[in-house]
Protein backbone atom coordinates (compact mmCIF):
# COMPACT_ATOMS: atom_id res chain seq x y z
CA UNK A 1 0.00 0.00 0.00
CA UNK A 2 2.66 2.56 1.01
CA UNK A 3 4.08 2.42 -2.68
CA UNK A 4 1.21 2.66 -4.14
CA UNK A 5 0.11 5.63 -1.60
CA UNK A 6 3.71 7.17 -3.03
CA UNK A 7 2.80 7.39 -6.73
CA UNK A 8 -0.69 8.55 -6.03
CA UNK A 9 0.72 10.99 -3.60
CA UNK A 10 3.11 12.30 -6.28
CA UNK A 11 0.91 12.61 -8.95
CA UNK A 12 -2.31 13.91 -7.65
CA UNK A 13 0.32 16.21 -5.84
CA UNK A 14 1.43 17.67 -8.92
CA UNK A 15 -1.82 18.30 -10.61
CA UNK A 16 -3.35 19.61 -7.31
CA UNK A 17 -0.13 22.12 -7.50
CA UNK A 18 -0.65 23.02 -10.73
CA UNK A 19 -4.03 23.72 -10.22
CA UNK A 20 -3.65 25.84 -7.65
CA UNK A 21 -1.47 27.84 -8.84
CA UNK A 22 -4.30 28.64 -11.82
CA UNK A 23 -6.74 29.10 -9.16
CA UNK A 24 -4.22 31.57 -6.80
CA UNK A 25 -3.15 33.37 -10.22
CA UNK A 26 -6.69 34.06 -11.61
CA UNK A 27 -7.65 35.48 -7.82
CA UNK A 28 -4.48 37.40 -7.75
CA UNK A 29 -5.45 39.32 -10.71
CA UNK A 30 -9.22 40.04 -9.98
CA UNK A 31 -10.76 37.30 -12.24
CA UNK A 32 -12.39 35.24 -9.72
CA UNK A 33 -15.24 34.63 -11.89
CA UNK A 34 -13.15 32.28 -14.22
CA UNK A 35 -12.13 29.73 -11.36
CA UNK A 36 -15.72 27.62 -12.12
CA UNK A 37 -14.19 27.16 -16.35
CA UNK A 38 -11.17 25.21 -14.39
CA UNK A 39 -13.28 23.54 -12.29
CA UNK A 40 -15.13 22.46 -15.37
CA UNK A 41 -11.94 21.10 -16.31
CA UNK A 42 -11.12 19.27 -13.16
CA UNK A 43 -14.16 17.76 -13.13
CA UNK A 44 -13.78 16.79 -16.30
CA UNK A 45 -10.66 15.04 -16.25
CA UNK A 46 -11.39 13.16 -12.72
CA UNK A 47 -13.98 11.34 -15.00
CA UNK A 48 -12.19 10.55 -18.29
CA UNK A 49 -9.20 8.74 -15.49
CA UNK A 50 -11.35 6.61 -13.19
CA UNK A 51 -13.67 5.50 -17.17
CA UNK A 52 -9.77 4.63 -18.27
CA UNK A 53 -9.45 3.04 -14.97
CA UNK A 54 -12.17 0.65 -14.94
CA UNK A 55 -11.86 -0.15 -18.90
CA UNK A 56 -8.41 -1.23 -18.47
CA UNK A 57 -9.31 -3.50 -15.41
CA UNK A 58 -12.41 -4.81 -17.42
CA UNK A 59 -10.44 -5.33 -20.25
CA UNK A 60 -7.48 -7.56 -18.34
CA UNK A 61 -10.28 -9.71 -17.00
CA UNK A 62 -11.60 -11.24 -19.87
CA UNK A 63 -8.00 -11.83 -21.58
CA UNK A 64 -6.31 -15.49 -21.34
CA UNK A 65 -4.03 -16.01 -19.15
CA UNK A 66 -0.79 -16.00 -21.50
CA UNK A 67 -2.34 -12.37 -22.66
CA UNK A 68 -2.60 -11.32 -18.66
CA UNK A 69 0.61 -12.39 -18.13
CA UNK A 70 1.89 -9.92 -21.52
CA UNK A 71 -0.23 -7.36 -19.97
CA UNK A 72 1.19 -7.02 -16.79
CA UNK A 73 4.30 -6.89 -18.25
CA UNK A 74 3.34 -4.38 -20.98
CA UNK A 75 1.75 -2.37 -18.31
CA UNK A 76 5.16 -2.52 -16.17
CA UNK A 77 7.00 -1.57 -19.08
CA UNK A 78 4.78 1.84 -20.14
CA UNK A 79 4.84 3.03 -16.73
CA UNK A 80 8.17 2.55 -16.18
CA UNK A 81 8.62 4.87 -19.19
CA UNK A 82 6.15 7.45 -18.29
CA UNK A 83 7.74 7.77 -14.88
CA UNK A 84 11.00 7.77 -15.90
CA UNK A 85 10.34 10.98 -18.19
CA UNK A 86 8.19 12.62 -15.70
CA UNK A 87 11.34 12.23 -12.95
CA UNK A 88 13.49 13.70 -15.93
CA UNK A 89 11.28 16.36 -17.11
CA UNK A 90 10.43 17.41 -13.12
CA UNK A 91 14.33 17.41 -12.69
CA UNK A 92 14.93 20.04 -15.86
CA UNK A 93 12.10 22.35 -15.71
CA UNK A 94 10.33 21.94 -11.47
CA UNK A 95 11.70 25.24 -10.66
CA UNK A 96 10.06 26.84 -13.86
CA UNK A 97 6.61 25.42 -13.10
CA UNK A 98 4.98 28.09 -11.45
CA UNK A 99 6.56 30.88 -13.80
CA UNK A 100 5.49 28.94 -17.07
CA UNK A 101 1.56 28.23 -15.72
CA UNK A 102 1.33 31.60 -14.97
CA UNK A 103 2.38 32.81 -18.46
CA UNK A 104 0.22 30.57 -20.02
CA UNK A 105 -2.64 31.78 -17.93
CA UNK A 106 -2.16 35.54 -18.55
CA UNK A 107 -1.78 34.19 -22.16
CA UNK A 108 -5.14 32.54 -22.00
CA UNK A 109 -7.23 34.82 -20.14
CA UNK A 110 -6.34 37.73 -22.10
CA UNK A 111 -7.70 36.11 -25.41
CA UNK A 112 -10.79 35.70 -22.96
CA UNK A 113 -11.14 31.92 -24.48
CA UNK A 114 -13.26 29.74 -22.13
CA UNK A 115 -12.32 26.77 -23.85
CA UNK A 116 -8.70 27.45 -23.00
CA UNK A 117 -9.28 27.46 -19.24
CA UNK A 118 -11.35 23.79 -19.54
CA UNK A 119 -8.85 22.81 -21.53
CA UNK A 120 -5.77 23.62 -19.96
CA UNK A 121 -7.22 22.58 -16.22
CA UNK A 122 -8.36 18.89 -18.12
CA UNK A 123 -5.02 18.19 -19.34
CA UNK A 124 -2.96 18.75 -16.07
CA UNK A 125 -5.84 16.84 -13.99
CA UNK A 126 -6.36 14.40 -16.87
CA UNK A 127 -2.33 14.22 -17.89
CA UNK A 128 -1.76 13.07 -13.86
CA UNK A 129 -4.64 10.88 -14.05
CA UNK A 130 -3.69 9.01 -16.89
CA UNK A 131 -0.19 8.62 -15.65
CA UNK A 132 -1.08 7.63 -12.06
CA UNK A 133 -3.39 4.69 -13.98
CA UNK A 134 -0.64 3.34 -15.57
CA UNK A 135 1.78 3.33 -12.48
CA UNK A 136 -0.87 1.31 -10.50
CA UNK A 137 -2.28 -0.76 -12.82
CA UNK A 138 0.57 -3.75 -12.27
CA UNK A 139 -0.24 -3.40 -8.27
CA UNK A 140 -4.23 -3.32 -8.96
CA UNK A 141 -3.87 -6.38 -10.75
CA UNK A 142 -2.51 -8.85 -8.12
CA UNK A 143 -3.52 -6.36 -5.07
CA UNK A 144 -6.73 -4.72 -5.38
CA UNK A 145 -8.05 -3.41 -2.18
CA UNK A 146 -4.56 -2.25 -0.88
CA UNK A 147 -3.73 -0.40 -4.21
CA UNK A 148 -7.74 1.17 -3.33
CA UNK A 149 -6.74 2.42 -0.17
CA UNK A 150 -3.13 3.26 -1.00
CA UNK A 151 -5.18 5.65 -3.91
CA UNK A 152 -7.56 6.95 -1.67
CA UNK A 153 -5.45 8.08 0.90
CA UNK A 154 -2.49 9.74 -1.59
CA UNK A 155 -5.52 11.36 -3.19
CA UNK A 156 -6.80 12.73 -0.17
CA UNK A 157 -3.31 13.60 1.60
CA UNK A 158 -1.88 15.52 -2.01
CA UNK A 159 -5.40 17.28 -1.59
CA UNK A 160 -4.64 18.94 2.15
CA UNK A 161 -0.93 19.67 1.32
CA UNK A 162 -1.49 21.67 -1.85
CA UNK A 163 -4.65 23.30 0.00
CA UNK A 164 -2.37 24.37 2.59
CA UNK A 165 -0.06 25.76 0.05
CA UNK A 166 -2.65 27.57 -1.68
CA UNK A 167 -3.33 28.89 1.66
CA UNK A 168 -0.03 30.66 2.46
CA UNK A 169 0.94 31.58 -0.96
CA UNK A 170 3.02 28.91 -2.26
CA UNK A 171 5.74 28.86 -0.24
CA UNK A 172 7.01 25.58 -0.55
CA UNK A 173 10.50 24.28 -1.76
CA UNK A 174 9.41 22.81 -5.17
CA UNK A 175 12.73 22.01 -6.11
CA UNK A 176 13.57 19.90 -2.76
CA UNK A 177 10.58 18.45 -2.56
CA UNK A 178 10.77 16.97 -6.22
CA UNK A 179 14.31 16.00 -5.60
CA UNK A 180 13.47 13.84 -2.83
CA UNK A 181 10.41 12.21 -4.11
CA UNK A 182 12.12 11.60 -7.36
CA UNK A 183 14.55 9.78 -5.67
CA UNK A 184 11.55 7.53 -4.05
CA UNK A 185 10.19 6.90 -7.61
CA UNK A 186 13.72 5.94 -8.77
CA UNK A 187 13.36 3.28 -6.53
CA UNK A 188 9.96 2.42 -7.16
CA UNK A 189 10.76 2.72 -10.89
CA UNK A 190 13.17 -0.24 -10.68
CA UNK A 191 11.02 -2.14 -9.14
CA UNK A 192 8.64 -1.89 -11.68
CA UNK A 193 10.86 -2.51 -14.17
CA UNK A 194 11.97 -5.87 -12.58
CA UNK A 195 8.43 -6.82 -11.98
CA UNK A 196 7.89 -6.40 -16.03
CA UNK A 197 10.64 -8.66 -16.69
CA UNK A 198 9.46 -11.31 -14.29
CA UNK A 199 6.07 -11.61 -15.93
CA UNK A 200 7.63 -11.55 -19.84
CA UNK A 201 9.68 -14.25 -18.30
CA UNK A 202 6.63 -16.11 -17.20
CA UNK A 203 4.81 -15.18 -20.71
CA UNK A 204 7.68 -17.13 -22.08
CA UNK A 205 7.43 -19.99 -20.47
CA UNK A 206 4.16 -20.44 -20.36
CA UNK A 207 4.14 -20.02 -24.17
CA UNK A 208 6.44 -22.94 -24.83
CA UNK A 209 9.34 -20.34 -25.18
CA UNK A 210 12.78 -21.37 -23.92
CA UNK A 211 14.44 -18.25 -22.33
CA UNK A 212 17.91 -20.09 -21.34
CA UNK A 213 20.07 -19.23 -18.00
CA UNK A 214 18.20 -15.72 -17.99
CA UNK A 215 15.19 -17.32 -16.36
CA UNK A 216 17.23 -19.51 -14.01
CA UNK A 217 17.10 -18.21 -10.18
CA UNK A 218 19.54 -15.41 -9.32
CA UNK A 219 19.14 -16.02 -5.56
CA UNK A 220 15.97 -18.08 -3.77
CA UNK A 221 15.39 -17.01 0.01
CA UNK A 222 13.89 -19.59 2.25
CA UNK A 223 10.41 -17.25 3.30
CA UNK A 224 7.28 -19.24 3.77
CA UNK A 225 4.59 -17.03 2.49
CA UNK A 226 3.43 -17.01 6.13
CA UNK A 227 6.89 -14.99 7.06
CA UNK A 228 6.24 -11.19 7.40
CA UNK A 229 9.26 -11.01 4.98
CA UNK A 230 7.92 -12.64 2.33
CA UNK A 231 7.18 -10.36 -0.76
CA UNK A 232 3.35 -11.74 -0.45
CA UNK A 233 3.29 -10.75 3.30
CA UNK A 234 2.82 -7.32 5.38
CA UNK A 235 6.33 -6.36 5.29
CA UNK A 236 7.42 -7.57 2.84
CA UNK A 237 5.00 -6.41 0.53
CA UNK A 238 6.32 -3.26 1.39
CA UNK A 239 9.42 -3.72 0.57
CA UNK A 240 8.36 -5.29 -2.78
CA UNK A 241 6.60 -2.04 -4.31
CA UNK A 242 9.52 0.44 -2.42
CA UNK A 243 12.60 -1.23 -3.80
CA UNK A 244 11.39 -4.32 -6.25
CA UNK A 245 11.91 -7.17 -3.00
CA UNK A 246 11.27 -10.27 -4.01
CA UNK A 247 12.28 -13.57 -2.30
CA UNK A 248 13.26 -15.12 -5.28
CA UNK A 249 14.57 -13.41 -8.27
CA UNK A 250 15.74 -14.82 -12.30
CA UNK A 251 18.61 -12.91 -13.36
CA UNK A 252 17.21 -11.11 -15.87
CA UNK A 253 15.18 -9.30 -13.38
CA UNK A 254 18.10 -8.42 -11.27
CA UNK A 255 19.91 -6.99 -14.06
CA UNK A 256 17.77 -5.12 -15.50
CA UNK A 257 16.80 -3.71 -12.02
CA UNK A 258 20.47 -2.61 -11.22
CA UNK A 259 21.39 -2.10 -14.86
CA UNK A 260 17.95 0.96 -14.39
CA UNK A 261 19.14 1.91 -10.80
CA UNK A 262 22.79 2.11 -12.33
CA UNK A 263 21.71 5.01 -14.85
CA UNK A 264 18.61 6.70 -13.30
CA UNK A 265 20.28 7.38 -9.88
CA UNK A 266 23.52 9.39 -11.61
CA UNK A 267 21.36 11.27 -13.91
CA UNK A 268 18.82 12.40 -11.17
CA UNK A 269 21.96 13.16 -8.84
CA UNK A 270 23.74 15.07 -11.96
CA UNK A 271 20.57 17.18 -12.82
CA UNK A 272 20.04 18.61 -9.60
CA UNK A 273 23.99 19.18 -8.88
CA UNK A 274 24.46 21.25 -11.95
CA UNK A 275 20.86 23.12 -11.36
CA UNK A 276 22.59 23.60 -8.09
Amino acid sequence: MLGQYLITFREAFEAALITAIIFSYLIRTGRHELTRFVWYGIYLAIVASLGLGALIFFAYGILPKSFQLLFEATAAFVAVIVLSSMIYWMAVKGRYIKKEMEQRIEAITTKGTIIGLVSISFIVVFREGLETVLFITPFLLNEATATLTGVVAGVASALVLSYGIFIVGMKINLRRFFYFTSLLLVLLAGGLAGYGVHELIEYYVYAGFKVGWLAEPAFVLNFSEENLLHHKNLVGSIFAVMFGYTVKAEWARVIVHLLYLAIMFPTIFWIYRKRK
